[in-house]
């Protein structure tokens, strides 16, 4: 993946940008991801923080994009209370299910388990996460009843990314969320010497075959 331009609020040049973020944003370039993940830069949000950074992912088999979502680092040097500390994480994935997958009364718990689980198997420092599990579906009447039912759930979470000399590992935090985003599209997890298989959690498979029109 190539490094993205970071986008700042107030738009000062690379040498103006605090050192702790020019390093962090720096390792985001340097992830690792597995083949079917394809990372690209993308203009950040402005208000949220004095410093932003942002990328959009998807994951695409056989021509398929599968599922999708955007990474997105903030920099406040001074901090914010609601952080507890300097960095922010915010993310968001999408991915499309079987409509009867959505219709399952534990897919919240299960997927959120899926977020935390991430961050846990890459052994990265994270504080005062939270989000949201959202899913939807569509079911379709009268001249378009022939349209197969789609749904689609959406995790929309934030964390506080933590490190030595309060850079964090921002590298590990990306890749633990495109582990999310592949789990999340259906696909089975790798060993970790990159083989697929393995691992104690199944994931819900996604629809696949064609989009209808």
């Amino acid at each position: 993946m190539a490094a993205a331009r970071a986008q700042m609020a107030e738009g000062p040049d690379d040498d103006a940008l605090p050192p702790a973020f020019r390093r962090a944003v720096a390792a985001l370039g340097r992830v690792s991801c597995r083949p079917e993940v394809r990372i690209d830069p993308m203009p950040a949000p402005k208000r949220l923080a004095p410093f932003a950074h942002a990328v959009e992912a998807s994951v695409e088999v056989d021509g398929e994009e599968l599922a999708d979502g955007r990474f997105v680092l903030l920099h406040d040097p001074q901090g914010q209370d609601s952080w507890q500390g300097t960095f922010r994480v915010v993310t968001l994935t999408r991915a499309e299910l079987e409509a009867e997958m959505a219709a399952d009364p534990l897919l919240p718990e299960v997927t959120w388990s899926w977020l935390t689980g991430a961050l846990q198997a890459r052994a990265v420092a994270c504080g005062q996460a939270g989000g949201t599990v959202t899913r939807a579906s569509s079911h379709y009447f009268g001249a378009l009843a022939d349209r197969v039912p789609q749904a689609e759930i959406e995790i929309r979470a934030s964390w506080t990314p933590m490190g030595p000399m309060g850079v964090p590992d921002t590298a590990e935090h990306l890749a633990a969320w495109c582990d999310l985003l592949c789990q999340c599209a259906g696909l089975p997890p790798e060993h970790g010497d990159g083989r697929h298989g393995g691992g104690g959690v199944v994931p819900l498979p996604p629809r696949r075959g064609p989009h209808p029109l």
